[in-house]
């Protein structure tokens, strides 16, 4: 069906989580009790927690609430959150029992393999989807409504997706994307 898998797939780069635990927190308190944190109020209001494995940064918030960023997979937020709490229960800060986690942003990268003209994609696809001013960004941004994503397209044919809340929405946008440029004639 798509040429896609021919070239390339989805590569994710980066997945920011959120998720909180159910108290207010002493960064100050929590940042000298717990290994590879940093915490500087005046450039930043929250502890920013380091994991290793997997690579990951979390941001927690004196009002509980927590942005983890910086993993590649769904799975590797995940690791991390529980490390975390695993570090949390150690000290005694109540963490939930089964910790709701939501994927705010998953950003992936793919190739499509070939060079685009971008000033003919920006008329090819339509002017009310995309976004092409070459002296402000060297990227095409294009705007899909299904799955509500951001596209932007570059002149040697990279692709990067932002926005998909599912690895899945990030495959069916470079599928889109794919056909999208196939039917205008303007790839392979």
């Amino acid at each position: 069906m798509s040429h896609v898998n021919a070239v390339g797939s989805i590569e994710i780069q980066n997945v920011v989580a959120s998720t909180e635990v159910p108290v207010e927190l002493d960064l100050e308190r929590l940042s000298l009790d717990m290994d590879g944190t940093d915490y500087d109020p005046e450039n930043f209001p929250g502890l920013v927690y380091r994991t290793r494995d997997p690579k990951s940064a979390c941001l927690v918030f004196r009002s509980g609430k927590i942005v983890c960023t910086g993993a590649d997979s769904v799975d590797d937020v995940s690791t991390a959150i529980k490390t975390l709490f695993d570090e949390f229960t150690d000290l005694g800060v109540p963490v939930p029992e089964d910790a709701d986690i939501t994927v705010q942003n998953i950003v992936s990268s793919a190739d499509l393999g070939e060079a685009l003209n971008l000033n003919a994609l920006a008329i090819g696809l339509g002017l009310e989807a995309v976004e092409y001013e070459p002296e402000q960004f060297p990227g095409l941004v294009y705007r899909l409504d299904e799955p509500s994503v951001v596209v932007l397209m570059f002149g040697s044919g990279k692709i990067v997706i932002t926005g998909a809340k599912r690895t899945a929405d990030a495959e069916a946008a470079l599928e889109t994307v794919d056909e999208d440029v196939r039917e205008l004639g303007l790839l392979g």
